[in-house]
């Protein structure tokens, strides 16, 4: 199958005004997105969406193809949606690269977009990790003062999500035996199902949670996790201006993650 990667990249966040511009350790943080998705060896095209024509005007700067897609698009899933057509998207799926995750190692692009050459169908694909026991206990301190934090996920043996949670779940009532995956924010979609994705009304689940996978879950529509490694990296985005520090520490500490 081949697969496209759009990266949705909104100059107009509510939180970070000009955000795909703002400047990581020397490179802005869409061109540090980009590289990492060219970097992804599975991906046959990179696409970033925007509604705004500085976004446009800064992707050629760098040499990336880049599309304009309405402001009216509420979210990334929408705008990738969007760019299927603006971009005339042929391929048969595309992953959804989130225009701030820029210490999302390319490897973890690789495992998604190999799970569409896999024998067993599926509508949607993301990635997860397996939590040890001293990220296990770091994720439960954390939600006690931001409990809202973190999403875990559980599935079934065939790799297939049964839940996704800002709880964690499954409930882990002996020690020796947790088996918590906590979820990864990217998504890959065949393409028609992304089409159908967003045509479908938020969801009862979604709209308690606040997490859009379970729209897919609660319409029948099949979501397949990959457990992936981070081999040592840290998993990070950037989202506030104070982000910008942290992320920057952590390049400086564990290196780049894609040559110059």
């Amino acid at each position: 199958m081949s697969v496209a990667i759009v990266i949705p990249a909104r100059f107009g966040s509510e939180r970070l005004k000009g955000k795909p511009m703002l400047e990581i350790a020397g490179r802005s943080l869409l061109e540090r997105v980009w590289r990492i998705a060219m970097a992804a060896k599975g991906a046959s095209r990179v696409v970033i969406a925007t509604e705004d024509e500085r976004v446009l005007a800064h992707a050629a700067s760098f040499g990336a193809e880049a599309v304009l897609t309405s402001d009216a698009c509420s979210n990334g899933t929408e705008r990738v949606a969007e760019a299927l057509d603006a971009a005339g998207i042929e391929e048969d799926a595309v992953i959804n690269f989130q225009g701030d995750a820029v210490l999302t190692p390319p490897w973890v692009l690789d495992e998604m977009i190999a799970a569409f050459a896999g024998a067993s169908p599926f509508d949607l694909v993301t990635p997860a990790v397996r939590l040890d026991d001293a990220a296990l206990a770091a994720l439960v301190d954390h939600k006690r003062v931001a409990p809202s934090s973190g999403t875990t996920v559980t599935f079934d043996l065939s790799g297939n999500a049964l839940y996704f949670s800002k709880q964690i779940i499954p409930f882990v009532r002996k020690a020796g035996f947790a088996s918590v995956h906590r979820h990864i924010g990217l998504y890959g979609y065949r393409c028609e199902s992304l089409r159908r994705y967003v045509a479908l009304p938020p969801s009862p689940l979604e709209r308690t949670e606040g997490l859009e996978q379970l729209r897919a879950l609660e319409n029948g529509m099949t979501v397949r996790v990959v457990v992936v490694d981070y081999r040592g990296r840290s998993h990070g985005s950037v989202d506030t201006p104070e982000d910008v520090a942290v992320v920057e520490a952590i390049i400086a500490r564990e290196g780049e993650l894609v040559g110059a």
